[in-house]
């Protein structure tokens, strides 16, 4: 199978993220996203968001909204939008027509029995495949069961051949179907399990890739058999490796570990979250960016590593602290204004703080040291008498700060620490921060004054 992406013959893509909203996303659901939404903004393709709600008792409302909030925040803005709970109509034509072809069949085991029929298979030495007896039925024997109270629950019945494809991120991969259980598309109660309602929602919105994790890639193949037999062409497909934990262990929406929403409560960074979802696990280094566009043009389906990736919470932290030191005044500007940070000081605070912060909310504090009150931290009387005297007129600039210590050094004898530190404290009341020299002006010399007389 050709991808024409890269064969040439060029088809805008279209392309899908398809959570349950049965919990809140977390980075690894992210990366699935974005890669997805990269690999459609980079070919001038469409990026659905489709909501798989068919299971009515976990999902909910409260949840797929905080799905769309969490991708917003991401800045992953969907071409089109829709829930599969809208769509039972489309899934019910499709088993209809199946069982018209004879690839949907009724079944009346129960799991009893068939995990009893599975162990001695394997007690035999044969592999643990459904044996497909509930073909041999008759009809009055499915009349007799029915009678009993029995429902079916139904198997799409595989070709017995091998099915191959070219993954974007895995190379030629091959499935042996003869060697699978005819998977259960539709419970007993009626209600239809993943498999189909998703192949017909890819086949009816024109999806042209399936970027996705690498664990569903045993799924492919009959997903593939079931494309053909409602007579559909497959898809591309890409599996991408997974996020594990630090410790290893996979990542999990339902409980809650590495949230987007909690990602966003503790203050780190959208780009960082969006570049370490993205680029953790291949060969393009993790890196602070400037923008979602810039991190789309380092997207590359084919760095990808097939190993899983290891994301590392501090590592994060440290990327989130990097780009958000590496932020312009107008990238932030917003975000200054909502803190009520305005006015000619609202950029110079930005430029002179910004790579003091370990969050983004932290610049409120600096704020309040050049425009609030701070709790004062005395200097002996001496030096507190002979700083206040030193104290240059204004205006001032960034030679402020080297003129007054200077002329301070002289009337004390003081130097190093002994002379700066007092300052800082009694100034900001912080150990360290920002350079004196560019903070200096913007708190002003009233408030200086002030403060050295606290």
């Amino acid at each position: 199978m050709t991808d024409p992406l890269t064969s040439g013959d060029f088809v805008a893509p279209v392309v899908r993220f398809a959570p349950s909203p049965t919990g809140r996303i977390h980075i690894g659901n992210a990366r699935t996203a974005l890669l997805n939404y990269f690999f459609a903004r980079k070919h001038g393709g469409t990026f659905i968001l489709r909501f798989d709600d068919t299971d009515a008792e976990r999902s909910t409302e409260e949840y797929a909204l905080g799905i769309e909030v969490d991708l917003a925040w991401l800045g992953v803005e969907p071409d089109r939008k829709f829930r599969q709970s809208e769509r039972f109509a489309l899934y019910d034509a499709a088993a209809e027509q199946l069982k018209r072809d004879g690839r949907l069949y009724p079944c009346y085991e129960t799991q009893e029995e068939l995990e009893r029929r599975r162990r001695l298979q394997i007690a035999r030495g044969a592999p643990p495949v459904y044996d497909r007896a509930a073909l041999k039925m008759s009809e009055a024997e499915r009349a007799a069961l029915e009678a009993e109270g029995r429902r079916p629950h139904w198997r799409f019945k595989l070709e017995p051949e091998t099915v191959y494809w070219r993954d974007l991120v895995r190379g030629e991969c091959h499935i042996d179907c003869a060697s699978l259980s005819d998977p259960v598309l539709i419970r007993e109660d009626g209600s239809y399990l993943y498999t189909l309602p998703s192949v017909v929602d890819d086949h009816d919105s024109g999806v042209t890739h399936i970027i996705r994790g690498e664990d569903h890639v045993t799924n492919t193949a009959v997903q593939i058999q079931l494309f053909e037999a409602l007579g559909g062409r497959a898809p591309h497909f890409a599996h991408h490796n997974l996020l594990i934990g630090a410790d290893g262990q996979g990542l999990s929406k339902r409980t809650g570990a590495l949230s987007i929403a909690g990602l966003r409560e503790v203050g780190i960074e959208t780009l960082a979250v969006a570049a370490m979802a993205a680029l953790t696990g291949s060969s393009i280094a993790v890196q602070p960016v400037h923008s979602l566009p810039e991190l789309a043009g380092l997207f590359d389906l084919s760095a990808i590593s097939h190993s899983s990736a290891r994301f590392d919470g501090e590592e994060l932290k440290a990327l989130s602290q990097r780009v958000l030191h590496g932020l312009g005044y107008e990238a932030v500007r917003d975000r200054l204004e909502a803190l009520d940070i305005v006015g000619h000081k609202a950029e110079p605070l930005w430029l002179c703080a910004r790579g003091n912060l370990e969050i983004f909310a932290d610049i409120a504090d600096w704020w309040a040291v050049v425009e609030g009150d701070i709790a004062p931290h005395g200097l002996d009387a001496e030096f507190a008498r002979a700083a206040a005297e030193n104290l240059p007129p204004e205006p001032w600039d960034e030679a402020t700060w080297g003129a007054w210590t200077s002329a301070l050094k002289q009337a004390t004898g003081r130097k190093g620490r002994d002379l700066f530190h007092p300052l800082r404290l009694a100034l900001t009341g912080r150990e360290a921060g920002p350079e004196l020299a560019k903070l200096l002006p913007l708190i002003g010399r009233p408030r200086a004054l002030a403060r050295l007389s606290a």
